[in-house]
């Protein structure tokens, strides 16, 4: 019987059978058309994944673009002539090589290998010694004791003027320039400086050492003696110069910032030769602000182009002037201007502001290419014009007529530092005046040289100024110098003016009695401003020796009288063992230094350099901010305790009252 299962089972099976039958069915096969190889091996997947395809390639037969075999694009085979070049390279190379390692001299032993490698490195060790010897240009110390004596008598730019070796031997006594400080002095109007110190973000150390030494303190800013009140330095702004800080030091730099308010922060990476000084006074162009001139001088200030430029007055630091902090603290306080001078100066340099100040303040009243105080001055023949009498040198035409006064005047082009070699100022300090710093921070040229080592770079903008032949490149050489411990060439002891009137004695002494043994005619000469053997006495130190690590004279000395040893020509820096051994009397007849200073407020060391380590930098502040106006000998004539107490001022009381100072001169006067 049959039922509606079997029905619809017999139903599929016919389907079935005739799907067989319709699939068994021949089809006409087509053959392939020929395609290329591609190396399709990035694009297919795993062979378990995906089934074969004649349109794939096989897994077994993939190439790679760096297989050596010929490609479907590259019909030519590689050239015979290049394959045998190589391989006969490679022939060559090989069979020297087994050359060398055959040779009996080459060693075999792992001893001699050792032997070997060690005279290697020997022999590179010594090589390279060489080289940076050969190539140092610093082999001798210099003769800083004729850089005291004869001063700088050209302030023309190197490339405006004839070349004269330096220093200048048996000068005329009508080349020298007058003494500084000259007597006017403090009836000139301050000079506007800003003094950037290049730091990092790390240094908080030496900021702070110097936030509490010579940038505060009333000896470096008033100078010796009774000072001025800081009159001279009220103008004086200095602040930090840092790239933009690292990850981790980014939140200590904004504390130190609010704390102390003295920090710069430039749009760039902290770097030394790699444009932080071009984006230094190109900020200082845009940013740069100093306080006005608070008090009246006989002299009135000159007013320059940019004198108008005012801002309202800025919180000072806590280290400014505390002129600057009583006008800010009135309620109304006076506009700030912008600075005649801006400075850069290394974080390792020691810096007496009054010093610099007064410095500055003189080129900025100098007029043309002459010293200050020569307008008037008929008899001064600086050697820019005795170079054009004696050997045809260019003299530019410069107006030095004097015009002081409320009408406009040119802008001063100063160029201020130390000179290196006739080429460039040093990197440890140097100043541009404004006119010069605003053309730095808009001049494309400049822009483009911004990297390569600073200091030269910054010779090489003011060579591309448009009146280059105008800049005046004053420098200072006596009174910088590097720290005693440094041992290079620009090293000695701490300088003062009462040493170096006698140095000066010394040189002069010697210049003149060459001159009256080798002079024959009265006609000024070549030969006669230049005599080929500079004595190597006048590169010599009493406190140290070049290229000699220094050691203190006498192993038993207290703190203060090693201090006083570092002093250049004081009998502390003369003893030694076993010769000389009388510290008590070298301390005792020691010089103050009122008489060290030779009763002048200013006239000494400017910039101390190469301080690299914090306890030279703490002995440099004792040696020229702690020490006594006045040594036990210099008192031994005053019998009142109560005087010689108040002659020599402790630190305490320098710290914090400057009118001690004032009390010690009434004391002394007459």
């Amino acid at each position: 019987m049959d039922t509606p299962y079997q029905d619809t089972m017999s139903g599929s099976n016919r389907s079935s059978s005739e799907t067989s039958t319709s699939s068994a069915t021949p089809t006409p096969s087509r053959i392939p058309s020929p395609l290329p190889s591609f190396p399709l091996h990035r694009f297919s997947s795993d062979a378990d994944d995906e089934p074969a395809s004649p349109l794939l390639a096989s897994s077994g037969a993939r190439t790679t673009f760096r297989d050596g075999g010929r490609r479907w694009w590259n019909l030519s085979s590689p050239s015979r002539r290049r394959r045998k070049r190589e391989g006969q390279v490679w022939r060559t190379l090989k069979k020297w090589a087994r050359r060398i390692v055959r040779h009996p001299l080459f060693p075999q032993q792992p001893i001699t290998i050792i032997f070997t490698l060690l005279l290697l490195t020997v022999f590179a060790i010594s090589l390279t010694l060489l080289l940076m010897y050969i190539l140092n240009p610093d082999k001798e110390p210099l003769p800083w004791q004729a850089y005291c004596t004869v001063p700088q008598m050209s302030f023309l730019p190197p490339s405006h003027r004839t070349p004269l070796p330096y220093p200048y031997l048996n000068p005329l006594s009508d080349l020298f320039p007058p003494n500084f400080p000259p007597d006017d002095l403090d009836s000139i109007p301050p000079a506007g400086l800003f003094l950037g110190v290049f730091s990092m973000d790390s240094a908080l150390e030496r900021r702070m050492l110097i936030r509490t030494t010579w940038a505060a303190h009333p000896r470096s800013r008033n100078g010796a003696g009774v000072g001025d009140d800081g009159f001279g330095t009220s103008r004086t702004v200095v602040r930090f110069i840092i790239g933009q800080p690292r990850k981790g030091w980014e939140r200590r730099i904004q504390t130190e910032m609010e704390t102390y308010n003295d920090i710069v922060i430039l749009p760039c990476p902290e770097n030394m030769n790699s444009g932080k000084s071009h984006a230094y006074f190109t900020w200082a162009a845009q940013n740069a602000w100093v306080p006005p001139v608070y008090y009246n001088t006989s002299i009135p200030a000159p007013n320059f182009t940019y004198s108008e430029q005012r801002s309202p007055a800025l919180r000072p630091a806590p280290h400014d002037s505390h002129l600057a902090w009583r006008d800010y603290a009135s309620g109304h306080p006076r506009p700030w201007i912008r600075p005649d001078f801006v400075a850069k100066v290394d974080d390792d340099s020691f810096v007496m502001l009054a010093e610099l100040e007064s410095r500055m303040r003189l080129e900025l009243h100098a007029e043309g290419q002459s010293p200050y105080g020569t307008r008037d001055n008929t008899t001064y023949i600086g050697l820019d014009s005795l170079n054009s009498q004696l050997f045809a040198a260019p003299k530019l035409d410069v107006d030095s007529s004097p015009t002081r006064g409320p009408s406009l005047i040119q802008d001063p082009l100063v160029y201020w530092g130390y000179l290196v070699k006739d080429r460039f100022m040093g990197g440890e300090i140097y100043g541009l005046s404004w006119s010069l710093v605003d053309w730095v921070s808009k001049d494309a040229t400049v822009k483009g040289l911004t990297k390569g080592t600073e200091d030269k770079q910054t010779a090489k903008w003011m060579a591309l100024h448009p009146q280059a032949e105008q800049i005046r490149w004053a420098t200072e050489r006596c009174w910088i110098y590097d720290h005693p411990r440094a041992g290079t060439v620009y090293s000695h002891g701490f300088l003062f003016p009462s040493h170096v009137t006698r140095v000066k004695q010394f040189v002069l002494s010697y210049i003149d009695k060459e001159s009256r043994n080798s002079s024959r005619t009265t006609s000024v000469s070549q030969n006669s401003l230049n005599t080929p053997n500079i004595p190597t006495s006048w590169a010599l130190s009493s406190v140290s020796t070049f290229g000699v690590r220094y050691q203190q004279p006498l192993q038993d000395m207290t703190f203060a009288e090693t201090v006083e040893a570092l002093v250049e020509g004081s009998d502390m820096s003369k003893l030694r063992e076993g010769i000389s051994t009388e510290t008590d009397y070298a301390w005792r007849y020691r010089e103050g230094r009122i008489k060290r200073y030779e009763n002048q407020r200013v006239g000494g060391t400017v910039v101390v350099h190469f301080i690299k380590k914090h306890m030279w930098f703490l002995e440099t502040a004792l040696a020229l901010l702690e020490a006594s106006d006045y040594s036990e000998s210099e008192l031994e004539g005053t019998s009142s305790d109560p005087v010689k107490e108040r002659l020599n001022v402790g630190f305490s009381a320098v710290w914090t009252d400057t009118t001690a100072f004032k009390q010690a001169n009434a004391s002394s006067s007459p």
